[in-house]
């Protein structure tokens, strides 16, 4: 208990004193969040990387305890691999983490590096060997341990991901669960297990001193990935090891709002016909927002209930066979409630999301085919040609493609309709294009229908389209074949 509170102490003085150094560095370097979609809530732009911030005063406090204190590296000793797994596997998760933040990965390239790093932790001593149900012997899952042990760390991991969307939601979410896992770790037994969710519970709180609204930095991808990696490898060593009948659903139950937030995205995009790693802003959090809270009342609201689910689960971990169903059906009833009240089950949507349906699938058919001709552009103003076919589908009046000082483009940029056009009616959104350039390459659109916002559909068609204009820009800043006054000539015979 000592060595834990001191883990405790030591990375919650360490992430006060590293979490402002990250931000200014990150302030310096130019990684902010620019917030340019409607489902972005904060109004300007924000550091990230904060995750670095949260796995450094992870990691210093118990590396330098491993050393100090006796005790604690006989610990750590005695469990080489599952020591080895936990630094090998969150220093893993945090490079995916920041390779996405500062560069930006594909969804399937981010999801083959979370992959990785559950197969690694498997390898290293976290298994889920077998599932406790609340009458009968368990269930042993032999050579389904693997992915079983996998799909639990990934999808917890993305749970994270995918709720870290209000400032100091995520952070707030995984404190509740690491408290909970504490908690439970302690009336196990098992002091390595209370060492280490000590150490990550003081990084978390930490954090959330900066990272609550207003947030003057974000744990980005880096911090959403590595909390949500520790609390599954964690909720795995000590739920595996507990007696109670239902071992399994205690680490579901205390991370039941990322994990119930994440299945209802997966439902809403396969309803909606949009792809499934594409953001949107149908969250939990955003509809708290919808229905007029702040933003601090709805993250405060939604601790409340993760704190409810964290005791929930430690109640959960103490009762027998019995109890334990009827404590169960009284969560999911409370899941249920909230869900209604948040309007997930109103039957009245159901034509509308029909018709939603159609546009989105012919609305990715077309930029599917815009992506095609992009494949096939070799210089930026073949590239701008093929873009000005996304205008009609997108019901757009006018289109952009900005290229600061990129070989082979006018200084300007390329554009069409934008001339002459102004007014209220006037709807102007920028959209970044992440790629090696120099300057910030973005694409401008516009619409006059009398829009004053943009749907997150019409938003998520064109970060699609952007994806396929960043490939194309590549490829033809590597090709350099073309030189800026043959490119200017050959646009204008084509314009």
């Amino acid at each position: 208990m000592r060595a834990a509170a001191l883990a405790f102490a030591a990375s919650a003085a360490a992430g006060l004193v590293l979490t402002p150094l990250v931000r200014d560095l990150a302030q310096r370097w130019g990684l902010l969040d620019h917030a340019l979609t409607s489902r972005k809530i904060h109004g300007k732009p924000v550091p990230r990387l904060g995750g670095v911030a949260i796995a450094a005063a992870f990691f210093a406090p118990l590396a330098g305890l491993m050393l100090l204190d006796g005790d604690v590296g006989h610990r750590f000793h005695s469990d080489a691999l599952k020591a080895l797994g936990l630094f090998a596997g969150g220093l893993g998760i945090v490079v995916v983490g920041v390779v996405d933040d500062v560069r930006g990965l594909r969804a399937r390239h981010k999801l083959l590096g979370q992959l990785a790093v559950g197969a690694l932790a498997y390898g290293l001593g976290y298994r889920i060997d077998e599932i406790a149900l609340p009458f009968g012997a368990p269930i042993p899952l032999g050579l389904l341990g693997l992915p079983f042990t996998v799909l639990w760390i990934t999808g917890v991991i993305n749970a994270l991901n995918l709720i870290d969307g209000l400032d100091g939601l995520a952070g707030g979410v995984a404190l509740a669960a690491v408290g909970s896992t504490l908690a439970i770790a302690a009336l196990n037994g098992e002091p390595l297990m209370m060492l280490v969710t000590a150490a990550l519970a003081g990084a978390t709180l930490a954090f959330l001193v900066f990272n609550f609204s207003p947030a003057s930095i974000f744990m980005g991808d880096t911090g959403s990935m590595f909390l949500g990696f520790v609390l599954a490898i964690t909720a795995i060593e000590t739920n595996q090891k507990s007696s109670t009948a239902v071992a399994i659903l205690v680490p579901v139950v205390a991370l039941a709002l990322p994990i119930l937030d994440t299945l209802l995205s997966m439902a809403r995009r396969a309803a909606r016909g949009v792809p499934m790693f594409q953001a949107d802003r149908g969250h939990v959090h955003h509809r708290l927002l919808d229905l007029g809270l702040s933003h601090r009342r709805a993250a405060l609201v939604l601790y409340g209930f993760s704190a409810l689910l964290g005791l929930g689960a430690v109640a959960l971990s103490l009762v027998r066979a019995r109890e334990a169903v009827l404590l169960l059906v009284a969560l999911g009833a409370a899941h249920l409630l909230l869900l209604h009240r948040l309007g997930y089950f109103d039957l009245r949507r159901a034509p509308a999301l029909l018709r939603q349906r159609r546009r989105n699938l012919e609305l990715r058919e077309a930029i599917r085919r815009v992506g095609e001709l992009l494949r096939e552009a070799e210089e930026p103003w073949e590239i701008f040609v093929a873009l000005r076919f996304a205008v009609a589908p997108l019901g757009a009046s006018a289109i952009a493609l900005r290229l600061p000082e990129l070989q082979g483009a006018p200084p300007e940029g390329f554009s069409e309709g934008f001339e002459g056009r102004g007014g209220e009616d006037l709807l102007r959104a920028r959209f970044g294009l992440a790629v090696g350039l120099p300057g910030r390459s973005e694409i401008e659109v516009a619409w006059t229908d009398g829009r004053d916002t943009v749907d997150r559909d019409t938003e998520i068609a064109i970060e699609i389209l952007c994806g396929h204009v960043a490939g194309a820009l590549e490829r033809a800043e590597r090709s350099r074949a073309a030189r800026p006054e043959d490119v200017v000539a050959a646009w204008q015979s084509t314009g």
